[in-house]
């Protein structure tokens, strides 16, 4: 029973970090810690690191505050796998995010499905605008159906 705790708990941190993406994204990022965040609304910025890549510590800090706390009570402790689930949704905001839509990488370059040309037309929208007001489409995994409908008449 321990272990479907575990892993539910992993799957609701996961889906849960979408949301807190979101958040943080329309309400952080494009508000009170904008400072670290505009360089990513810049077309270049002349690195492939940007000030917005310290919201990855932001994120990891608490994963890495419930590994270390969990693990002083054992592999079955639930914060090691609300860890881990903070971890994966990161994993994949990195692959989205970093490397297919913003191509930090060559990799995934020539990925063609329905789902992925959503989440890239909608990440498209978001950075049209290059100030902090006036953005759309905070959240990264989850796209408002528009897009999918574009997608399809895209592909």
């Amino acid at each position: 029973m321990t272990w479907l705790v575990n892993i539910a708990a992993v799957l609701v941190t996961f889906f849960f970090m979408e949301f807190m993406a979101w958040f943080t994204h329309k309400y952080v990022m494009h508000g009170l810690l904008w400072v670290l965040h505009r360089d990513h609304h810049k077309k270049d910025h002349g690195s492939i690191f940007e000030r917005n890549d310290a919201f990855f510590l932001i994120f990891a800090v608490p994963a890495i505050t419930l590994f270390v706390l969990g693990a002083q009570q054992g592999i079955a402790d639930v914060r090691i796998w609300i860890g881990l689930g903070i971890t994966l949704y990161g994993l994949a905001y990195f692959l989205v995010h970093d490397i297919f839509i913003h191509q930090r990488a060559k990799w995934l370059r020539r990925t063609d499905n329905r789902y992925f040309r959503a989440i890239r037309k909608a990440h498209k929208v978001h950075h049209k605008h290059l100030g902090k007001e006036e953005g759309e489409c905070f959240g990264m995994l989850l796209v408002p159906a528009k897009y999918y409908r574009q997608a399809r008449t895209e592909g």
